[in-house]
């Protein structure tokens, strides 16, 4: 069983994406909050062909908050604007018969209406939201007051890392969550490297099952403690949660890249 493994055996050696490389892009300031869900709970919104990856008899779902930047179409240089954004997700993870893993999304938030109206076109379930992140990054507008002052530091240091998702609608779901990374506690463990070690995502396109591949380093990853935690995106997708996160993670961030993607059952 996964759980059995060492974080090194768990972490796999990307694979060579299949080109064109479709889009460059760099995920930084990631929380990570995880729960525990049993696994019918996850077939149910699994595509055709692939099933819950689980570990420790359990399935998983994620709340995943990161600042998307420079995103770019091809090796090209990241988008003015629309390449760099704050994005929200709550995902679960999947696996195909041959064991190639993957997640699946539920919902993507992001604060870029055209990027969500390109995404959606192309079956990913991106929502447009008002998304802050704070302690805010050098040129945001993002800024937040605690206690009454504002807070202008960039994310270095064991600061709190928060994100703040307010959909549009008076009765569109809201979540906001937080943690303080302890950058000197590393998490090497395996249950965080079988959340994170994801070199690609399972959806649906026009009917049919299909995976989009990526490739990057892997994360470097620390403990956290939540600093906040109200949340309505994780429900709103049709999962119901209790307490706590069991996994609580924090990192600065990684470079990614995205390959062609391909059919489910297809060769190549």
């Amino acid at each position: 069983m996964t759980e059995n493994l060492s974080a090194a055996e768990l972490w796999p050696r990307p694979t060579e994406l299949p080109r064109p490389v479709f889009s460059d892009q760099r995920w930084l300031d990631a929380v990570f909050l995880h729960w525990r869900i049993p696994e019918a709970v996850a077939a149910k919104f699994m595509p055709c062909g692939v099933q819950p990856d689980m570990f420790d008899g359990s399935s998983w779902v994620g709340l995943i908050g990161f600042r998307m930047v420079q995103a770019g179409l091809g090796h090209g240089p990241g988008i003015p604007y629309l390449g760099s954004f704050n994005e929200v997700n709550v995902r679960l993870y999947s696996r195909e018969p041959d064991g190639t893993r993957g997640v699946v999304f539920l919902s993507l938030d992001a604060n870029r209406l055209p990027v969500v109206v390109a995404t959606r076109t192309a079956g990913i379930p991106y929502v447009w939201s008002q998304i802050r992140q704070w302690p805010a990054f050098p040129g945001s507008d993002n800024r937040r007051q605690h206690d009454g002052s504002r807070t202008d530091a960039g994310s270095t240091g064991e600061l709190p890392t928060e994100y703040s998702v307010h959909r549009f609608g008076s009765s569109a779901a809201q979540s906001d969550f937080g943690v303080v990374p302890k950058l000197h506690v590393a998490a090497s463990d395996p249950l965080s490297i079988f959340l994170t070690a994801r070199f690609g995502m399972h959806g649906r396109f026009r009917g049919k099952s299909i995976y989009v591949p990526n490739s990057h380093h892997d994360w470097p990853l620390f403990e956290a403690d939540i600093h906040q935690l109200s949340d309505g995106l994780v429900a709103a997708a049709g999962i119901n949660v209790n307490g706590p996160p069991e996994s609580v993670r924090y990192s600065p961030g990684v470079r990614t890249r995205f390959g062609r993607p391909r059919l489910l059952g297809a060769g190549g």
